[in-house]
């Protein structure tokens, strides 16, 4: 499949941003596959020909979707790295977004976070490889080269600190937690930090 052409296709407009609003809620609470055409023209309110028209097909919209915001995160994240100094606090600040992003959009986290992206995209990368990922790694792999981080498999470290917010989302997501994630902020973030530092 072309994807380039679905990009250029997809150009941001009022109409594109309510099927992907719509494609956000509806991937994440029924999955894509449960998720018909008819379903997003319903609770989009943009009509069949103009889906059509600017996504060419389903793939094309959760393709445009998973794009739009992988680059929203990377976005966050570098904004993050330009903003704090040292690798600790980047990664305090890191998991203080997730836990903020899942509290307030949760649909966003669910879709990115624990859809299953190659069943529906077969030759779109894992989440895990996407840049925001790589950006986590890299935080973590730069505190070991300043001295922040003590020395060991690199992904291993960026699994200790990032890991167990990870599963916390998604045991909030799961409704597994009750309270919000910020009150579990500090007791995860000391948890992780202690497992990586000096």
């Amino acid at each position: 499949m072309d994807t380039s052409t679905n990009t250029q296709r997809a150009r941001t407009t009022p109409a594109t941003e309510q099927v992907l609003g719509a494609a956000l809620n509806l991937f994440s609470e029924q999955g894509y596959f449960n998720t018909s055409i008819p379903d997003l023209v319903k609770a989009s309110s943009v009509s069949t020909g103009s889906i059509y028209h600017y996504f060419r097909d389903k793939e094309g919209i959760a393709r445009k979707l998973y794009d739009t915001l992988v680059e929203r995160m990377e976005s966050h994240f570098s904004e993050i790295e330009a903003t704090h100094a040292t690798a600790q606090d980047r990664c305090r600040a890191v998991i203080a977004l997730l836990f903020q992003l899942t509290e307030q959009e949760p649909a966003v986290m669910r879709f990115m976070l624990f859809s299953r992206h190659q069943e529906f995209m077969p030759d779109q990368k894992p989440v895990c490889s996407s840049r925001p990922f790589v950006q986590m790694r890299e935080m973590v792999a730069a505190g070991m080269k300043g001295g922040e981080v003590r020395k060991m498999t690199p992904i291993i470290a960026a699994s200790a600190v990032f890991g167990g917010a990870l599963r916390l989302i998604q045991l909030r997501l799961d409704g597994i937690l009750d309270a919000p994630l910020p009150e579990y902020f500090d007791e995860i973030w000391q948890s992780a930090w202690r497992s990586v530092a000096v």
